[in-house]
């Protein structure tokens, strides 16, 4: 059943990322916290599993003609940098300060797509 629930929240997982934008990682990383995984341990996994979905979706995006490559290598190139900063400011955050900061950026994202106009 692990195994099986794991392949259904990947397909809700993919469904989510490819419509959004978004990732996955706002639907994968609660999900792992969930589980007991660290957040550490619970935002390295989404990494891997974001890879996956995200090769898969700009696969199907492509065959749109929905991407934009050079804007999306020059955030990519840029986001190199962010990474390896986040991946080790991550370090020195304990899984509950963790969550709460997840919880607020969620939160004001959301809160920044519902009312913004247009």
């Amino acid at each position: 059943m692990h195994l099986l629930g794991m392949l259904l929240i990947g397909i809700f997982v993919g469904l989510g990322a490819a419509f959004t934008g978004l990732g996955g990682g706002f639907l994968v990383v609660p999900f792992l916290l969930f589980l007991g995984y660290s957040a550490q341990k619970a935002v390295g996994t989404s990494f891997l599993a974001i890879l996956v979905v995200a090769a898969s979706a700009l696969l199907a995006h492509n065959r749109l003609a929905n991407v934009d490559y050079r804007t999306g290598i020059l955030l990519g190139l840029g986001g190199i940098a962010g990474a390896q900063i986040g991946a080790r400011l991550l370090g020195h955050v304990s899984t509950d300060s963790f969550k709460k900061i997840f919880a607020l950026i969620l939160m004001g994202l959301a809160f920044y797509l519902f009312f913004k106009k247009g």
